[in-house]
């Protein structure tokens, strides 16, 4: 969150070594069978194996790509979509988990139905809701994990067996805004398909989709018709998978299974927690999701918004005066934005804060941000 933070040096270190060894010593094309090809080779497969294994999948059950947003394109094109399936869409979610299903719904006369909370300024993704939603023509639900406005967790499991009442209905979840603070388990969750981005747990820019073994029942492969089409990576992957990248993802879980869940949570529940009571504090502040900051509620990326400040106006004049590094906008969250949180033009304030930084470093925040952004 501060511009003095430094990036997590350990893990950034070891996968750009990583890299860089990969491009000079074996960046040669995959499946050869002379000794750099082998190793070549090798060194993918172990970067596949090691983002399944984090995710408890099985390596047949994911696929790498350059992006959540190009991942779930992909899927929504792989689907064997039928005449009158209804899609069910979370508008709390990042646009990423949203365009794709409805661009395809209206290429082929689908049936979107919006899951949308009232407005608020907590709203929440309620599986009471969306079994209202529910109905035997239901193919695909999709939602978000944590909304990376609102920091809040969904209950997912609770909503993926909602939408398993359904036969044929599959769930598919966003979890970007979730995996830099907690391990994932799609199989403890229950999950049809799960996506998120390494280079937001301080890996690389690349990203990883899960998708059932039952799922993949109902999937076209998008891959040549003579390839093979048993496993995720076969269906979706396209050769877009970056070699020198996936290959350095083992470092990267590494560094990750070093930390111990818990007190990850708790750590970072403290920073929340530096930055809520304050913001609870001033009659002019707006705070978006759980004012809480209770780890079992949410993780700490904490949106606002100040009375009489526009959302650019409060940052930039951060930005002028301190060496603090947050952000202000709708960050590609806009129904979100306009429609529920009602946030304005500019969207919301966001501090987004890491199990690196430290409780100093949040009530400096505070203290700087007290004195420059006064009640107008």
């Amino acid at each position: 969150m501060s511009s003095q933070t430094r990036f997590e040096g350990p893990v950034i270190t070891r996968a750009s070594f990583r890299i860089a060894d990969y491009l000079s010593n074996t960046n040669v094309q995959l499946g050869a069978t002379y000794p750099v090809g082998r190793q070549s080779t090798k060194a993918y497969t172990d970067g596949c194996k090691a983002a399944a294994d984090y995710m408890n999948a099985a390596p047949e059950e994911i696929v790498i790509g350059p992006s959540t947003t190009q991942l779930f394109r992909n899927l929504s094109m792989a689907i064997k979509w039928r005449p009158g399936d209804e899609l069910v869409l979370s508008k709390v979610d990042h646009e990423a988990n949203i365009a794709s299903w409805v661009d395809i719904a209206s290429r082929l006369n689908l049936t979107v139905k919006w899951w949308s909370p009232e407005p608020s300024t907590n709203p929440k993704l309620d599986p009471r809701d969306l079994e209202k939603l529910l109905t035997p023509k239901t193919r695909l639900v999709t939602c978000t994990h944590t909304s990376n406005i609102l920091g809040t967790i969904v209950d997912i499991r609770a909503i993926a067996d909602a939408v398993h009442r359904i036969p044929a209905a599959m769930l598919c979840v966003d979890g970007v805004a979730y995996a830099p603070h907690r391990r994932i388990d799609v199989k403890a969750l229950g999950v049809d398909f799960y996506s998120f981005s390494w280079y937001k747990v301080y890996g690389p820019h690349i990203a990883v989709l899960y998708g059932s073994e039952k799922a993949q029942e109902q999937l076209a492969s998008l891959g040549h018709w003579f390839n093979p089409t048993t496993t995720l990576e076969n269906k979706l992957g396209l050769a877009a998978a970056n070699y020198e990248l996936t290959q350095a993802l083992p470092k990267v879980v590494e560094y990750l299974a070093s930390h111990d869940q818990a007190e990850t949570a708790t750590h970072e529940a403290r920073l929340a927690e530096v930055l809520l009571s304050y913001l609870r504090g001033r009659e002019d502040v707006t705070v978006y999701g759980e004012t809480s900051s209770d780890p079992d509620l949410r993780v700490p990326t904490i949106s606002f918004n100040v009375m009489g400040w526009r959302s650019r106006e409060v940052v930039e004049t951060m930005e002028k005066q301190s060496d603090f590094g947050f952000r202000w906008g709708h960050f590609y969250s806009k129904r979100l934005c306009d429609e529920i949180l009602q946030s304005g033009e500019e969207g919301v304030v966001r501090v987004s804060m890491v199990h690196y930084n430290t409780e100093d470093e949040i009530q400096r925040f505070v203290d700087t941000f007290h004195e420059i952004v006064r009640p107008k």
